[in-house]
């Protein structure tokens, strides 16, 4: 009886240290998000059009953009926007390439479409400073010269405004373009796109919707957001201090103006997908520096996790995204060496089986809820649903991201704020040179020790 009871105690503590993290910060919010946005697809009505829209400032910081600038042009140009009523401006943040040029083609090809060309030479945050100051607009949205609107993302998006005089901010669906998804002609990076698809589909569709419903929004996407002209010129701007720039500006907005930020879920816009492991390496350990650098400046009083995780939904987050990934660390680690503390295989393999599942069925309760966000875009819900199967590979996808956001946590705790980061290829070089270096050292203390003994004989 003894024995019984003590195999019953030590499996009950293995399952709740390993699943309680995952259960309670993960899995659970996630079931309450998908009923949530069940609900909200049921009841929410299409936003009324206005009769006039209002003028609109379309900023568009270009640094090096000459392969993807028409493209992007060319899209708000495709636009269903009143075309008298867009203002564009190309902040250019010194680019050394043919961008100018790609632009003079562009006013000549689309004559209707109002652009004006700005010089900046003070980096990203004050071209974008520089922007604002000569916006003359209502709303001011921002993009990325690598991206594509989607024809209705601008009148949506202006709509969602209209509607609602107390949102401040909106962010807008990111999306990676499909095209480029399926146009790559190596399978395993064609397969990463199309994760990363799903990945952007689950963090814009399901989960900052969910956040937007409850106004707990972290931050802007910087390749596409929009702000109340009133409201923006109230904050102090774009930050250079940070590599994060969208989450230093949602913070102020939500932080020190104690003011709105939202989702417009049906204003789409489409991004290039990742070009290799290196660049997601790199892209991901910068969103991880922006977001403790951000934190830092904004939350440094209020980190108390006693009182602050149940009041401040951006402590949450904060404690979920550092404090706990490093308990999630520790414990991938020690599923090695369970077995020789007496815990059987089954146990092992079957813990890991089980949160695989766990995971897996959150992916597939996110995929329901989009299937049903993208009704209106019936070409993109077609290739969405198309790949189901993505659902048991997104648990696994996020597992190397997890790697990647944790070295992103570890090198901004041993390294200075920069644009470019180290990629996964410098990473791994310098961990062998380190490696060699320490084996070297190893070396050389045996071979004084058997020199040492071949002097005594």
């Amino acid at each position: 009886m003894e024995a019984f009871f003590n195999i019953i105690t030590r499996e009950i503590i293995f399952w709740m240290a390993w699943i309680v993290i995952p259960l309670i910060m993960e899995i659970i919010p996630a079931i309450g998000g998908f009923f949530l946005l069940l609900k909200k697809s049921f009841t929410h009505k299409d936003d009324i059009i206005p009769e006039n829209f209002p003028d609109i400032t379309l900023i568009i910081p270009v640094y090096n953009s000459e392969q993807t600038l028409h493209t992007c042009l060319e899209s708000v140009y495709l636009s269903d926007y009143p075309k008298h009523l867009l203002h564009v401006l190309l902040i250019n943040n010194q680019s050394a390439d043919n961008s100018f040029n790609i632009f003079t083609e562009c006013q000549k090809e689309f004559e209707n479409l109002p652009m004006t060309w700005l010089n900046a030479k003070q980096g990203k945050s004050k071209a974008l400073n520089m922007a604002l100051f000569n916006s003359q607009d209502k709303y001011v949205i921002n993009i990325d010269s690598d991206g594509m609107l989607h024809p209705q993302a601008l009148k949506n998006m202006v709509t969602r405004f209209e509607q609602n005089p107390d949102i401040s901010c909106l962010t807008g669906a990111v999306l990676t373009n499909i095209d480029m998804v399926e146009d790559e002609a190596n399978i395993i990076l064609k397969l990463l796109r199309r994760c990363e698809f799903f990945e952007y589909a689950q963090a814009f569709l399901a989960g900052r919707n969910f956040a937007s419903e409850i106004d707990s929004i972290y931050t802007l996407s910087g390749a596409f957001s929009a702000f109340r002209k009133s409201t923006i010129l109230k904050t102090q701007l774009y930050n250079m201090a940070t590599v994060c720039e969208d989450t230093h500006v949602t913070f102020q907005v939500r932080h020190l103006l104690n003011q709105k930020v939202h989702l417009c879920e049906n204003a789409l816009f489409f991004v290039d997908p990742i070009e290799s492991w290196n660049k997601l390496y790199t892209q991901r350990q910068r969103w991880q520096r922006g977001e403790i650098e951000v934190s830092h400046m904004f939350l440094k009083g209020e980190l108390q996790p006693a009182t602050g995780f149940f009041s401040n939904f951006m402590v949450r987050l904060l404690m979920y995204d550092h404090t706990f990934a490093f308990p999630r660390m520790i414990w991938y680690f020690a599923l090695m060496y369970l077995v020789f503390l007496n815990y059987p295989m089954y146990l092992v393999v079957g813990s890991v089986f089980i949160i695989y599942l766990l995971y897996s069925f959150t992916s597939f309760l996110y995929y329901i809820n989009i299937r049903m966000y993208l009704k209106k875009f019936k070409d993109i819900r077609k290739y969405y649903s198309g790949k189901l199967y993505l659902v048991f590979l997104l648990p696994i996808f996020n597992f190397f991201v997890f790697w990647m956001r944790l070295a992103g946590i570890i090198n901004s705790i041993n390294s200075e704020g920069r644009w470019k980061t180290t990629n996964l290829a410098e990473e791994v070089k310098t961990f062998k040179t380190i490696v060699d270096k320490d084996a070297s050292k190893g070396r050389n203390i045996l071979k004084r020790i058997r020199r040492v003994f071949n002097i005594g004989e």
